[in-house]
């Protein structure tokens, strides 16, 4: 059965378990599924009769007798636990070195270089929360205009400003400066502009994030999809993620809701290809501030959208809902978290209840959908489209 469009839906940060090499990174027995299914927020019973809780290792909640997707657990190939280097193994890429990470701070030669072309001094420079150090350096900020830049446990160069001392073109360009000068043994994997608004140590985050992020460094399966005519959509951070690179067409989002309603609207156009998602705010509002309810309440409000979105699929679609990392609010933190990632698999054309088990790499995603098109190409990662395709 020939499939005309494909969906991805990453859930930002919504892993299934520690994976087997979790201790290397400090992350041993860490379960974001587990966690906020013990809330009494957690409600996803559409997920659950795809297979969610059938997949291998998975038992935190109740199996489905028929589930009406296939299913399977993915383990990360890559040297790394953030969104980059996550979206880029989905995308076909494995990273065997990981990014750069900065927990003292970035080294003096590049601030240095950063102000000097920026005419602002900075603040901060060291890990920390995005809402705790708005709060601690804003008023100095506000006060001076030197830039808040900070980092975490992930390899990112986060730059804080007031939208009324810094207008975001400013920030914008500024962030563009860092992209320019963090190259090389600095290759940080994004740079992200974090504006904020407010007065007297009240202050609150804008939507108006924006990241800035390495050009992925070999073939993804966009490029492929995009080289031989095929359509290449992105919702929410996606565009950022790859750096536009082969994504012909993109839409930015407020919030999961919103971008379940853009995916939504797609669903509506007639395209041949793949709508690749990310839905943040797993990860961004819930995972690193350790509020299992709100995460356990989102996945319950994805849940719902997601059997709108079920209900209006076409009989030559396929859906894949799956992970780039894991963010557990319940594990001793506020970092991301070396875990499985659950992938599940929908639509007509897809065999109903198939269990792939354990699978070594996120990559096999991307040779999925290359061969769910009958192409291939220079990526990482083994098709299981031969496993759950319909006859």
């Amino acid at each position: 059965m020939k499939v005309k469009r494909a969906f991805i839906i990453v859930l930002d940060s919504y892993g299934i378990g520690h994976a087997p090499d979790a201790a290397d990174f400090g992350d041993e027995g860490s379960n974001t599924l587990g966690t906020i299914t013990r809330s009494s927020r957690y409600h996803t019973p559409n997920m659950c009769r795809m297979g969610l809780f059938n997949i291998d290792g998975v038992d935190c909640g109740p199996k489905e007798p028929s589930p009406i997707a296939a299913y399977g657990r993915l383990e990360e190939s890559s040297r790394g636990k953030d969104t980059t280097i996550g979206h880029w193994e989905i995308a076909g890429i494995i990273s065997r070195k990981p990014l750069p990470v900065y927990p003292s701070g970035f080294p003096k030669e590049v601030l240095d270089e950063f102000s000097r072309r920026t005419g602002r001094g900075v603040l901060c420079n060291l890990p920390y929360s995005g809402t705790d150090v708005i709060r601690d350096y804003g008023d100095e900020h506000v006060k001076t205009g030197k830039l808040i830049v900070y980092t975490s446990a992930d390899s990112v160069f986060q730059i804080a400003a007031h939208e009324e001392v810094v207008p975001l073109e400013e920030l914008y360009q500024d962030c563009r400066i860092a992209r320019e000068i963090l190259t090389g043994d600095h290759s940080a994997g994004r740079v992200i502009a974090r504006p904020f608004v407010g007065a007297d140590g009240q202050y609150t985050r804008t939507p108006h994030r924006h990241d800035f992020s390495l050009l992925p460094p070999s073939t993804t399966m966009m490029d492929v999809l995009t080289a031989n005519g095929l359509a290449s959509k992105g919702v929410g951070k996606i565009y950022d993620i790859f750096a536009g690179k082969s994504i012909q067409t993109t839409v930015s989002i407020e919030n999961n809701v919103d971008g379940m309603n853009k995916t939504l609207a797609i669903q509506q156009e007639d395209f041949q290809g793949l709508c690749f998602v990310n839905l943040v705010d797993f990860d961004m509002l819930y995972g690193h501030r350790n509020d299992i309810d709100g995460y356990a309440n989102a996945a319950t409000v994805f849940d719902r959208q997601l059997e709108e979105f079920m209900g209006k699929m076409r009989e030559d679609d396929v859906l894949f809902i799956t992970a780039d990392h894991g963010c557990d609010p319940g594990y001793p933190g506020t970092d991301h978290s070396r875990e499985c990632v659950p992938m599940l698999l929908y639509g007509n054309p897809v065999k109903q209840g198939v269990n792939l088990g354990t699978r070594k790499t996120y990559a096999d995603i991307a040779a999925t959908v290359l061969d769910i098109f009958g192409l291939s190409g220079d990526i990482a990662g083994t098709s299981f489209w031969d496993l759950v395709k319909k006859d």
